[in-house]
C-alpha cells in the first residue's frame, strides 16, 4: 500500500488506527474500500455487543447509540460506488468501461 492510500485510510478511520493492521488487511483484500468497510463494520459490531445505554440515577448516564448511527452513515457512504476512493474508478467518470458518452449514428441505407 502506498503512502497516499494509507493517509486516506487514516483520514477515513481515524489517526489512532493501527497501520500494520491496515497493511495486513489491504494485502488480503486488495481494496481500500473493502479495508475501510471491514474496519468500520468491526467497530459497529463491537459497539453493538455492549449495552448502548447505561444510566445510574443521579450519577452517570452513557449513550453510545449516536456512535452506532454515525458508523452506519459512514458505512452507507462507503458502500455507495459513487463515493470516491483512491485507486478506484468512479462509475460514469469517463475513464473506464461504462463511463463516457457513446454517440449512436444511423448508418446510410443502401
Amino acid at each position: 500500500m502506498d503512502d497516499a492510500s494509507r493517509r486516506w485510510l487514516l483520514a477515513t478511520l481515524g489517526p489512532a488506527t493501527d497501520t500494520t493492521d491496515l497493511d495486513q488487511r489491504y494485502a488480503r483484500l486488495h481494496s481500500l474500500r473493502a479495508v475501510a468497510l471491514e474496519v468500520l463494520r468491526e467497530r459497529r459490531a463491537t459497539l453493538l455487543a455492549q449495552p448502548l445505554k447505561v444510566s445510574l440515577s443521579g450519577v452517570v448516564s452513557v449513550d453510545t447509540s449516536g456512535n452506532v448511527a454515525a458508523l452506519d452513515r459512514q458505512i452507507e457512504e462507503l458502500e455507495d460506488p459513487a463515493t470516491p476512493v483512491p485507486g478506484e474508478e468512479t462509475p460514469g467518470d469517463g475513464d473506464g468501461p461504462g463511463g463516457g458518452v457513446l454517440y449512436l449514428r444511423e448508418r446510410p441505407r443502401r
